[in-house]
């Protein structure tokens, strides 16, 4: 079973593991998309935010981030009894799992990259929250898939959209080339003649010139 949240705004979609067993599977079939939150040393959920294709962690409205870390304070059991605490927050790709961890725990492929916010209790925005709470029991599995496939085909489209835009950009280049070797073609062919047209006009003066003189 996983739980289904709404952010305040309406724009995203935060979920979370019954327990730390769920939480193994979330850990497992996250998306590419998705930002993981915990209570800094404590006990806590794995809530999960779902970005939008291409967002960072810098484009994380602030609202959002609050939303976030006061639903992972509230379901800390050592957290929830504090008047603020720290959270973490990393892309889900960057969770490290190995064998020899127990359930829930999780590390980090780079340390560098989690970040650290500072949280007060909120009741206020729980309670909001949790009106918007759902029980699902989705195949996270099927998910997974089937989003590694779009981002297969994505990048697809992006590289068919790259050659496309490099065979115009050659095409229009080579055209300008030739646009300009029929310029200079065009210009030597003038050159040449007015030149002859000159030589013709001198010569006919000399010619009548004689004429004239003899």
């Amino acid at each position: 079973m996983v739980f289904y949240f709404t952010t305040r705004c309406g724009n995203y979609t935060l979920y979370m593991g019954k327990d730390k067993y769920e939480n193994e599977d979330l850990i497992k079939y996250g998306l590419p998309e998705d930002c993981w939150f915990h209570v800094d040393d404590l006990s806590s959920a794995h809530v999960y935010l779902r970005l939008k294709p291409h967002m960072s962690l810098d484009d994380i409205p602030e609202d959002v981030l609050l939303d976030c870390a006061s639903l992972v304070k509230a379901n800390s059991i050592a957290g929830c009894k504090k008047s603020s605490v720290y959270v973490v927050y990393t892309r889900w790709k960057n969770l490290k799992k190995t064998k020899d961890m127990v359930a829930g725990a999780v590390s980090y492929h780079r340390p560098q990259n989690v970040r650290r916010m500072s949280v007060e209790k909120n009741n206020t925005i729980v309670n909001q929250l949790n009106k918007t709470k759902e029980e699902k029991y989705p195949d996270l599995y099927k998910q997974q898939q089937d989003r590694e496939r779009e981002i297969i085909q994505e990048k697809k489209a992006h590289r068919r959209a790259e050659e496309k835009q490099r065979k115009i950009k050659m095409m229009e280049e080579k055209q300008r080339k030739e646009e300009l070797s029929y310029d200079r073609v065009m210009t030597h062919s003038n050159m040449t003649s007015v030149t002859k047209k000159e030589a013709t006009v001198d010569s006919t003066a000399a010619e009548e010139y004689e004429d004239d003189f003899f």
